[in-house]
């Protein structure tokens, strides 16, 4: 029997997956399945209302593609107004919510390569937003650390704090009926979500607080399936999205970084940030991007430095059909919205635009912003290798530190327990940028040695952090199959079987 392995950063998505590939599905049918029951068991770190950015390898072709189902602004978009009141965006409220491609992505995976109609996927989703979910350590946490957001607005409040106006704690049922009736709506029919009762309850919840999004915005977006960025070392293939998502970022370090991964990391972050963009919107700079020339970023405006949120789903099979998928609400609760009527939390994916109209992500009518979506796979002799990681704007960079180690690593778990580095500020909550190391991080002397020379802080944190990142891996080698779920998160792996429950 064919047999599918999983990670995914709760066990609910974990149990979905098993679900319909009992029923039959294979590992698109799986990976769509984790992803839906993971928009009601992690509202604080992807949504209905939030993008998706996925690699799909056919296995029976050996081929990959890219699906990047990122949301615009509106098309009446004016920046001038929020240039007036500052020089970046803000980092939350309405202004800050693009069309939501979450459901349009997993639409477009599904024609890919599909078992089961998109219904069954969406089936256990529905169940455990009627009959609840156990609050999970993560929830909690975001809870507490977001509470002032959580609090003023009646949707998150609604949901997420008890009747006396207290946060839920870990292990209280979380209970979401108008999610529920939802995701029944868009079992019937996903394209509700932009051109049906869902799109109607959404924008009028968005334009009574502020937003430009109309049904017309909703109804204009379509997944982008389009042929991924590659870089061949040593036999190996690694694949990941194109712009808008900073896929080329990982691409850069990986090439780059072999002798000194920080330096590689910083130079990468910083050609990020001034050189990516919406290619719909104007031109690209990807051999800047990718570190392959050299760039006076000096001369070009720096791009804006928000905080994300997020997670990953891996799914492999045995004959070498592999899903990536990472789907975000961005910030932690996204925007700070959930809309009462559909249940849905609703991303603040237009925050990472530049309101400098030099930039290649600025602010424009009907532009997608710079994504940090990077999902990868690996490809080479008796290997496919997925992976993904939550970490916002420093996922390039924690995926590097496993990536190549992932090709051979007899313990993928032992592997994601490892302590790890991150670079970053705002979105690392450092006034500065700034190298965090996890306690017993490997050679932690030699990069903070370097990181001085690169102008970075260095911090440390007490224990295996968030920040680090929450990595999922699922791999085939020499026709085996495994998968592993980071520590860091409260999630699972495990090797399904097809119609075994």
């Amino acid at each position: 029997m064919a047999s599918i392995a999983i990670a995914a950063p709760h066990p609910a998505g974990v149990a979905a997956a098993r679900r319909v590939v009992a029923e039959g599905g294979g590992v698109v049918d799986a990976a769509l399945a984790a992803a839906a029951a993971l928009t009601v068991a992690y509202p604080h770190q992807c949504s209905l209302g939030g993008d998706l950015v996925a690699l799909f390898r056919d296995g029976a072709r050996g081929t990959v593609r890219a699906i990047v189902s990122a949301g615009a602004a509106a098309a009446a978009t004016d920046p001038a107004p929020l240039r007036a009141a500052g020089d970046r965006m803000p980092a939350g409220g309405p202004h800050t919510v693009t069309v939501p491609g979450a459901v349009a992505g997993w639409a477009e995976l599904a024609r890919l390569g599909a078992r089961l109609p998109l219904a069954r996927a969406l089936a256990p989703a529905a169940a455990l937003a009627e009959e609840g979910v156990a609050v999970s350590e993560g929830l909690a946490r975001a809870i507490r650390h977001r509470l002032d957001v959580v609090r003023a607005d009646p949707g998150l409040a609604a949901l997420l704090l008890d009747p006396a106006g207290e946060p839920l704690p870990a292990g209280a049922t979380l209970r979401q009926p108008a999610l529920a009736a939802t995701l029944a709506e868009l079992a019937a029919d996903w394209r509700h979500f932009y051109t049906g009762p869902t799109a109607r309850r959404l924008v009028t919840g968005l334009r009574a607080r502020g937003s430009l999004l109309d049904l017309a915005d909703f109804a204009a977006h379509r997944a982008e399936n389009t042929d991924p960025l590659s870089a061949t070392r040593d036999g190996v293939t690694w694949w990941v999205a194109p712009p808008p998502s900073q896929g080329a970022a990982l691409l850069a370090v990986l090439e780059r970084g072999s002798g000194d991964p920080l330096t590689a990391a910083r130079r990468a972050e910083l050609s990020r940030d001034a050189l990516l963009g919406d290619p719909r919107a104007g031109g690209i700079d990807l051999d800047g991007l990718l570190l392959r020339e050299e760039r006076d970023l000096a001369a070009l405006p720096a791009g804006p430095k928000p905080a994300g949120d997020t997670v990953a789903v891996t799914a492999v099979d045995d004959e070498g059909g592999a899903v990536t998928l990472i789907q975000s609400v961005f910030q932690t609760f996204g925007s700070g919205i959930a809309d009462p009527a559909t249940g849905v939390v609703l991303h603040n994916r237009g925050s990472a635009f530049s309101l400098d109209p030099a930039h290649p992500g600025a602010l424009r009518p009907g532009a997608r912003p710079p994504h940090t979506l990077c999902p990868a796979l690996a490809t080479g002799p008796g290997r496919v290798v997925a992976l993904g990681c939550q970490g916002g704007r420093a996922q390039a960079w924690i995926l590097s530190q496993v990536a190549d180690a992932l090709l051979d690593a007899p313990d993928p778990a032992a592997l994601l327990a490892r302590p790890r580095w991150v670079i970053g500020s705002r979105d690392l909550d450092r006034p500065r940028p700034t190298l965090v190391l996890e306690p017993g991080t490997p050679e932690a002397d030699r990069l903070t040695a370097v990181a001085g020379g690169l102008g970075l802080d260095v911090a440390e944190v007490p224990g295996p952090h968030d920040e680090a990142g929450h990595v999922q891996t699922a791999r085939l080698r020499t026709g085996v199959l495994d998968a592993a779920s980071d520590p860091r998160a409260d999630g699972t792996a495990a090797v399904l079987t097809r119609g075994v429950s």
